[in-house]
């Protein structure tokens, strides 16, 4: 085999002959490439057990507990074209109902009645609770993150990849993810997220996981607090459908038609 290789066989024989596991040595900068390429695979496909990645639309309601003991609860309706289009649709309590937020690409806008324009905000903001606008209105990680594979890691008796996640630029809501994915079914368990300066901000357990629009998906999100964990944001989803959505829906000049 090895005078076959030596005198007979091209550069990229050589390269796919060392790659199926032969004597011959991988290069470091291909096994860092294709560690690379499996990061990304695997944040792709825990993103498309999350949500649907075409078009779809979904209820959620947040209910977030405070040390004080006082629950507060707000409902959204969320339409979604891909990663890129997003609206949220305030629907309870009534007295913030019809703001709706738009996000196209990584901006995002809220409209309120009272106003005549819609005001551009940041995707990091805090919506309610410890929910972020980008939470509601960007949910995937893909496209907005650079994933690297740090570790695996055993809880119970499941074993996890853990992925960092590293934002693309300073218009993402999160400067830094951890990211536990199950390595049997790639499905996501939890994150924590971080700020500029590496700070925990807060962490989230994906729960709940049901049949919903042709994938068993995470009906609940639990987020808390990294300093004071009685401080929590209950995220759960419902009628969630997949069909695709009018572009004109996510434009500036549609949001007051959607009252």
């Amino acid at each position: 085999m090895s005078n076959f290789v030596s005198r007979r066989s091209s550069p990229l024989m050589v390269l796919l002959i060392s790659l199926a596991g032969l004597t011959i040595p991988c290069p470091p900068l291909l096994a860092d490439a294709a560690r690379d390429v499996q990061a990304e695979t695997i944040l792709r496909r825990a993103d498309a057990i999350r949500f649907p990645q075409t078009g779809f639309t979904t209820n959620v309601t947040i209910t977030t507990r405070t040390t004080a003991g006082n629950d507060q609860i707000f409902k959204y309706r969320i339409l979604s074209q891909g990663n890129d289009k997003t609206l949220v649709i305030t629907t309870d309590p009534p007295t913030d109902r019809g703001q709706i937020m738009l996000m196209s690409g990584r901006d995002l806008w809220v409209y309120m009645p009272s106003i005549s324009q819609p005001i551009r905000l940041p995707l990091s903001q805090r919506l309610t609770g410890q929910v972020a606008n980008g939470d509601l209105a960007r949910a995937n990680f893909a496209g907005d993150y650079t994933p690297k594979i740090l570790r695996s890691e055993a809880i119970g008796d499941q074993n996890y990849y853990v992925l960092e996640l590293t934002a693309v630029d300073h218009s993402v809501t999160y400067h830094r993810v951890l990211y536990w994915v199950n390595r049997q079914d790639l499905r996501p368990y939890k994150a924590e997220f971080y700020t500029l300066s590496g700070h925990l901000i807060k962490s989230c357990v994906y729960q709940d996981f049901i049949p919903m629009a042709g994938k068993v998906r995470p009906a609940r999100l639990v987020m808390t607090d990294a300093m004071h964990n009685q401080e929590q944001s209950i995220l759960e989803y419902d009628n969630l459908r997949v069909g695709e959505l009018p572009d004109k829906y996510f434009t500036k000049d549609y949001l007051k038609k959607l009252q």
